[in-house]
């Protein structure tokens, strides 16, 4: 599989989630002005602070070429992954539901957290990884409160696009319903607001960030 990473003014993780890409195959960066995705099989929209997050985090990225022809990937079935300003540029593009508010605590929030995954992000553990069903994965943000109307949130429960929630007593930023995560409907587009990318070397203390990339690419293969 080749993976495309999409680098904007303000991107600050692109590098850490081409090296995650790598580990599971050809990864390359993707410039936010280029139209053409060359051929990549799948896209990551990294964190950072895109176009300096003004107006709104996310809000300006949206409207990159290279955001145009990320939404005709997915449309036609490939793997989109967002995370955690990815998470916020896939929202105002409307291709994820809901939206992502300032933290409860109105402060940014950086530690390790523990994700149980929905039904529909389960996946093997890595060999030599954690066999339990919860994830340790560090996040840092300062808008990462998912938030979506009620009856938004009881669709999404139903048709089981709630991919990852935040473990009892772990929600950093008071997030509704501990949702750390959300698919499309088609389940091939996937964003979370703690970062799979910083967890996938032991060096790190987890390599749980593995299985996140792993079960996005099993789930739209």
């Amino acid at each position: 599989m080749i993976w495309g990473v999409l680098q904007f003014p303000g991107s600050c993780d692109e590098r850490d989630a081409l090296q995650a890409c790598g580990r599971l195959g050809e990864a390359r960066m993707i410039w936010h002005e280029e139209r053409d995705l060359g051929g990549v099989d799948a896209v990551v929209v990294p964190g950072g602070f895109s176009y300096g997050d003004y107006l709104r985090a996310g809000a300006i990225a949206r409207f990159s070429p290279a955001m145009e022809a990320v939404a005709e990937l997915a449309a036609a079935g490939s793997p989109v992954l967002g995370i955690c300003n990815g998470f916020q540029v896939l929202c105002e593009a409307k291709l994820l539901p809901g939206a992502l508010l300032l933290n409860e605590s109105l402060r940014f929030v950086h530690r390790q957290v523990e994700l149980i995954p929905g039904p529909s992000a389960a996946s093997s553990p890595p060999e030599g990884g954690r066999s339990s069903t919860r994830l340790s994965i560090p996040v840092k943000h300062g808008e990462g409160r998912y938030w979506a109307p009620e009856e938004m949130l009881d669709e999404l429960e139903a048709n089981g696009q709630v991919a990852y929630r935040y473990a009892p007593g772990q929600n950093p930023n008071g997030s509704v319903r501990d949702i750390a995560g959300v698919r499309n409907e088609a389940g091939n587009v996937l964003g979370l607001m703690p970062h799979p990318e910083h967890a996938v070397d032991p060096l790190t203390g987890s390599t749980d960030g593995l299985r996140v990339f792993e079960s996005l690419a099993g789930a739209a293969a």
